[in-house]
């Protein structure tokens, strides 16, 4: 529920603080006194659509903060876990910001927020009823969603949304793979010349970094052949060779060491030498000995790094290569298989379809069980409201179609599938004895549909785990002899939520458990927007003036005081 509401700069608010209650809010004021304007800025503090022009006049930037308590409302709970965001307990503090500059800012329990989050945020806490959303029951589309939100159809309808997008996605690979058959057609010749072109290379990974260090070798086979011979003989096999060079100089360091043992290191260093020396003439020698000179081989490794290079000119890096390669390969499998594939595609769209119609027959039924229910408690539920003859039907039906469309089987018949079930849902009326019901989008005046909206938000109140609702105006088209019924059925409403509601009816005004008098005034030359909770005798009063106009009677404060004592 909203405890609380902070409004600064915004429109002609200038500073608001307001402590709601639970129960029934009732906001009351003359026409164009700024009521719709508090609500406007729930509105916006939850994320709806801002817009810079409701900054007030001459001042920087409009401010927007609402605490509302969420104490069994689960869902916050786990949508705080879900977006990282601090819990402060059973509250949460949204606040809103608005600049000059265009900048709009929000803040979720002081933690910046996107506009869009807070929106989903709102739509967890408030179900907002405008002036005019009453409306929405002239278009057909909201009627299913309505019916299923009256029954505890949750489970059935997420195993048929979950198939329904399974069935989706296999017809989708269907319908991309057939145009795709249609243009490897027109490719084929060509793609299968680019695969023929690398499977005659059939090239290796890191196969031109090891074939050119080959090359390197055999082009060099001449010169690594006398160099490794020349380095043999000169350290090892000529006469006087540096090997017999270091020997003699051994021999005259041992002799030296003998008489001043400072040549002893040294003796030890030119031992160390000779062996050393003689490793490198032995992998000379060694070297030298395995050296061949292969033409043959030589041709066949220029020819092969031509051909690799001729590759990655043609495709780019040699990883693009073995890509491009993987991907003809598939690619011209796929081509030579499409009659496969698509009987195999056909097969799991058939088996889904099968699926998907077992899930929307229950939720068919289920829906047909919660139309009976809701047909008896609406035109009951209107009864009350001033409809005395009132005939309610729910009807449903389906759409048979052809297999070219997202479809179910139910038994022979195939039906049209939609995201949300196979049927068309739409609501009927006859408000007059002896009249068959008729479309309510063609038959209903204004205030009867908003006593059909008040009697579905009525029977949907149980289910509805929405904490707060707002109805701006919904007694429009109410006459006043019927406004009391209206009244009595918010009240009972406002047991299962807490509600806000404008209105300009007496009848419902009286009802309140918390009266909102909104007034416009002038300060400093300035129009402000005043909003004040009234006390018992001040309600009195102002429900009198609901009643008969600014002259307040005394007969008008006793019909006020009557009015109030009014509960069922």
């Amino acid at each position: 529920m909203l405890k609380y509401l902070s409004i600064n700069n915004f429109a002609l608010i200038e500073s608001l603080e307001l402590t709601f209650s639970a129960g029934l809010n009732i906001i009351t004021g003359e026409t164009g006194a700024g009521k719709s304007i508090i609500v406007d800025a729930l509105m916006m503090v939850l994320g709806e659509r801002a817009s810079m022009e409701m900054i007030r006049h001459d001042t920087n930037k409009a401010m927007i903060e609402g605490i509302f308590g969420t104490e069994g409302n689960d869902g916050i709970d786990l949508w705080l876990l879900k977006n990282g965001y601090e819990s402060f307990g059973k509250e949460i503090i949204i606040r809103r910001e608005l600049t000059q500059k265009g900048a709009s800012r929000c803040f979720v329990n002081d933690s910046p927020a996107s506009v869009g989050i807070v929106k989903e945020l709102g739509d967890l806490l408030v179900d907002f009823h405008g002036q005019h959303d009453h409306q929405s029951l002239l278009r057909v589309e909201t009627h299913i969603q309505l019916l299923d939100n009256a029954g505890g159809i949750g489970e059935i309808k997420r195993e048929y949304e979950q198939s329904y997008k399974q069935l989706s996605e296999l017809v989708f690979t269907l319908y991309d793979l057939k145009q795709r058959e249609n243009s490897m057609k027109q490719k084929y010749e060509f793609q299968k010349f680019q695969l023929d072109e690398i499977e005659q290379v059939i090239p290796i990974e890191n196969e031109e970094e090891l074939l050119n260090a080959e090359l390197s070798l055999i082009e060099n086979a001449e010169y690594l052949h006398s160099a490794t011979m020349e380095i043999y003989s000169t350290l090892y096999e000529e006469e006087n060779s540096l090997r017999d060079k270091l020997l003699k100089i051994k021999s005259l360091l041992d002799e030296l060491q003998q008489i001043d043992k400072s040549f002893a290191e040294y003796y030890s260093e030119c031992q160390s030498s000779i062996v050393v020396l003689q490793e490198i003439a032995m992998f000379a020698q060694n070297y030298n000995s395995k050296i061949e000179i292969q033409p043959e081989r030589l041709e066949f490794i220029r020819v092969r790094i031509g051909k690799l290079q001729r590759l990655r000119k043609k495709y780019g890096s040699y990883e693009e290569v073995f890509s491009q390669w993987n991907i003809l390969k598939d690619e011209l499998s796929l081509a030579e298989n499409f009659d496969k594939e698509i009987e195999r595609l056909n097969s799991e769209i058939l088996a889904m379809q099968n699926t998907l119609g077992i899930h929307a027959q229950r939720l068919s039924t289920k829906r047909t069980e919660i139309a009976s229910s809701i047909e008896y408690s609406i035109a009951s539920t209107l009864k009350h409201l001033g409809i005395p003859n009132a005939n309610f039907k729910v009807v449903i039906n389906q759409k048979e179609c052809s297999s070219e469309k997202i479809s179910v089987n139910i038994g022979k018949q195939q039906f049209q599938a939609f995201p949300d079930g196979i049927d068309n849902v739409e609501f009927y009326i006859s408000t007059n004895s002896g009249e068959a019901p008729r479309p309510l989008s063609k038959v209903a005046s204004g205030g009867e549909i908003s006593r059909v909206m008040l009697a579905l938000k009525s029977i949907l109140a149980q289910q509805d785990r929405l904490p707060l609702l707002v109805f701006d105006e919904i007694d429009t088209g109410i006459s006043g002899r019927i406004s009391q019924k209206v009244g009595i059925a918010m009240k009972k409403l406002a047991s299962f939520h807490q509600i806000i509601a404008i209105t300009h009816l007496p009848q419902i005004a009286a009802l309140a458990d918390a009266h909102l008098a909104v007034e416009k005034t002038e300060s400093n030359g300035r129009a402000v927007v005043k909003a004040v909770f009234l006390p018992l005798e001040m309600r009195i009063k102002e429900i009198a003036k609901l009643l008969s106009g600014e002259k307040i009677t005394q007969a008008s404060i006793e019909s006020a005081r009557e009015l109030m004592e009014i509960r069922d």
